[in-house]
């Protein structure tokens, strides 16, 4: 990838714009995917997903300019995913949100055409086969995204701990020190999925995710989602834009088969 391009989510840099800077942004494996739940193939040979989140080994809570972001320790695999479609353990590295203006839409897969308000990722690395980070996430399976739809309901208890710290990095740049937060407590009761071969859902859009995306989505009070809504796309010093509607629309599937964990 030749240099770093500045994007964003606006009119001029927004998802539509991506591929001139960005040419993979027409490729045949991108994400994210609208999930058409009677053409998704169950496979029995799919195992089931084992989440080992057992550490809490979180850094730190940052504002990327695109999103918010939980960075975590990597160093082993006591954070990690395995078990589903993989044949190695892979690694949490960060989590991130994206989320609408309004309730409508905000979520960047769909499921049978429905958004939902807020999505979250789960961005794991294949540490046996890649040294770095950076080295997984040019290679076509170096990365495991898990993907949780996020609706609103009742509040989320395990939630408040991060969308209280969300004023600390309200502006672009910003970070602060968010420890001993376990990731656990983000998931669904089922771990049934949907699984398929796509892509980063930001530039640089590598082809690299094995995309694992959650049935049953998690529940979020208004409150907690409007939280998320008060950052800012922007910098201290700059005139201030609300941080929303920051998904990329679905992708075509251009003949990639959906499987799914679960008999329909």
């Amino acid at each position: 990838m030749t240099g770093h391009h500045s994007w964003g989510y606006g009119q001029a840099d927004g998802p539509s714009e991506w591929h001139k800077a960005y040419p993979i942004a027409q490729g045949n494996r991108q994400s994210p995917i609208d999930i058409d739940s009677a053409r998704a193939v169950y496979d029995p040979n799919l195992q089931p997903l084992v989440i080992s989140y057992e550490s809490c080994t979180s850094l730190s809570i940052s504002n990327t300019g695109h999103s918010v972001m939980v960075e975590f320790e990597d160093t082993d695999d006591r954070t990690a995913i395995s078990g589903g479609p993989f044949q190695n353990p892979f690694r949490l590295k960060q989590f991130h949100f994206h989320w609408g203006t309004t309730h409508s839409q905000g979520s960047e897969h769909t499921i049978d055409g429905k958004p939902f308000p807020c999505e979250l990722h789960l961005v794991h690395w294949n540490a046996r086969k890649y040294a770095t980070f950076g080295e997984a996430a040019a290679a076509p399976d170096g990365l495991a995204v898990v993907g949780v739809f996020l609706e609103i309901g009742k509040e989320h208890a395990s939630m408040n701990r991060l969308t209280d710290a969300l004023y600390m990095v309200k502006f672009k740049g910003t970070k602060a020190q968010f420890r001993g937060f376990n990731p656990k407590c983000l998931l669904p009761l089922s771990l049934d999925y949907w699984t398929y071969l796509g892509s980063l859902t930001t530039p640089p859009l590598n082809e690299s995710v094995t995309w694992i995306v959650l049935k049953e989505p998690i529940r979020i009070s208004v409150k907690q989602l409007e939280k998320f809504r008060m950052l800012l796309f922007t910098g201290e010093e700059d005139q201030r834009i609300q941080m929303a509607n920051n998904f990329r629309p679905p992708q075509p599937l251009k003949g990639r088969i959906v499987r799914a964990s679960f008999k329909a």
